[in-house]
């Protein structure tokens, strides 16, 4: 497996991968009809050509082998947090956020994760940030383990809305 900095031709393949996880993260309880809304707007070929494009943005890939479909990928947004739940629980300054990292569910536990948040946390450093943070569902246990074995500590909350109501969030944080 590589992890590589992503490029403008991977955004088709981002945009699947991201259609095939991000249900994973999202509590049982959530409609299918919010998850399919937040993948048509916001994980779409579009949306990843934007962010593939945008210099406050770093994506990364883990990829197999060359030109076999991803295994899953990480994205980062670099400056200040608009949120301002999560701008009052930092204590790291400069920041970077964790935004996504996702990988297909058959590649849990083999380290592909690992891997992506690795070269995530060198990401944040060579761009000059302190300390990384995250959100994740409060419902995802899995993902909370993860961050806690990588060093990141819970700090706060915050909300996340889909579809049409919020969901609950842990704020987590880790110095680079």
């Amino acid at each position: 497996m590589t992890v590589r900095p992503a490029l403008p031709s991977d955004a088709v393949a981002l945009a699947e991968v991201a259609g095939a996880t991000f249900a994973l993260a999202c509590p049982p309880s959530t409609p299918q009809a919010a998850i399919d809304a937040f993948v048509e707007t916001a994980l779409s070929e579009q949306a990843f050509g934007g962010y593939l494009a945008d210099p406050d943005r770093v994506l990364l890939v883990a990829e197999p082998t060359p030109g076999a479909p991803l295994d899953g990928y990480a994205m980062l947004v670099l400056g200040e947090p608009a949120d301002p739940d999560v701008a009052g629980a930092l204590r790291i300054r400069p920041t970077v956020e964790l935004s996504k990292i996702y990988v297909r569910e058959g590649g849990h536990g083999r380290g592909t994760a690992a891997e992506l948040l690795t070269r995530a946390l060198e990401a944040g450093r060579e761009r000059g940030a302190a300390g990384m943070w995250l959100g994740t569902n409060q419902e995802n246990e899995r993902a909370q383990r993860f961050y806690a074995k990588h060093a990141f500590e819970r700090v706060g909350v915050k909300r996340f809305r889909l579809g049409d109501r919020d969901e609950d969030d842990f704020v987590f944080e880790r110095p680079l």
